[in-house]
């Protein structure tokens, strides 16, 4: 099998994985405006609506997914510097099996806000370490301590670090079904969860953490929470 094939075969496997069709249809992706942070080759982007923008790392993907047509930035969106303009806003910020191979994961829930609409949510989804421990003894579910990985989540420190950085949770489930109860029945055991998400409007950081930060004043800028830094410090 070429490269190519492979690549193709990521692109059917998308359209027919269950899970992401249930998200799809939960959240109307087909037709709305979707940022797609770690998109690969797009095989995902490919499913959303129109204007739809997907961000890779890698050059090679990103210049893939363009001869079919889809919009990829090639860039790292931890940087300061991204392809993408600050004032364009997605409906949607998709983010699957890339929170847990970032630097900062704070710093990027922090970042992508500048990207999303009012109304807009966030959808991630990141490998977990189950419930019940002892199931990472199968290869089935030992996904989360992938040796590429550099963050390590259960679903409640999911939970608790998209809270704390700026977000309001709306849910927490794998979607493996598209009923929440059946969904929630496999709960202890799933290996890979996705967290829905809206911008926290009452999110802030308390004097002291803002001390504590001042030194990354322009990286967490987006948010609008390190404005009075200098009033703050002057005043210590």
């Amino acid at each position: 099998m070429t490269l190519n094939d492979k690549i193709e075969t990521r692109f059917e496997n998308a359209g027919k994985s269950k899970t992401f069709r249930n998200i799809a249809g939960e959240f109307h992706l087909g037709t709305r405006k979707v940022l797609d942070v770690g998109c690969s080759y797009g095989e995902f982007l490919a499913h959303f609506g129109k204007e739809s923008v997907g961000v890779t790392i890698v050059k090679e993907e990103a210049e893939y997914g363009k001869t079919k047509g889809l919009r990829i930035v090639e860039g790292n969106i931890e940087s300061d510097v991204l392809n993408i303009a600050t004032e364009e806003k997605f409906d949607v910020i998709f983010a699957n099996n890339i929170f847990e191979h970032l630097l900062s994961p704070h710093l990027f829930l922090q970042k992508i806000r500048r990207h999303i609409k009012e109304d807009g949510i966030l959808i991630l989804g990141v490998p977990c370490v189950p419930f019940f421990s002892f199931l990472m003894k199968m290869r089935k579910f030992r996904g989360a301590l992938a040796g590429s990985h550099i963050n390590f989540f259960t679903k409640k420190t999911l939970a608790l670090t998209v809270m704390r950085g700026g977000w309001r949770i709306k849910e927490e489930r794998s979607f493996h079904f598209k009923n929440v109860f059946f969904d929630a029945l496999l709960g202890p055991i799933v290996p890979h969860f996705y967290v829905i998400a809206v911008p926290d409007k009452n999110f802030h950081y308390n004097e002291k953490h803002l001390r504590d930060l001042s030194g990354y004043s322009k990286n967490f800028s987006p948010a609008g929470q390190l404005d009075g830094i200098s009033a703050i410090n002057a005043k210590t």
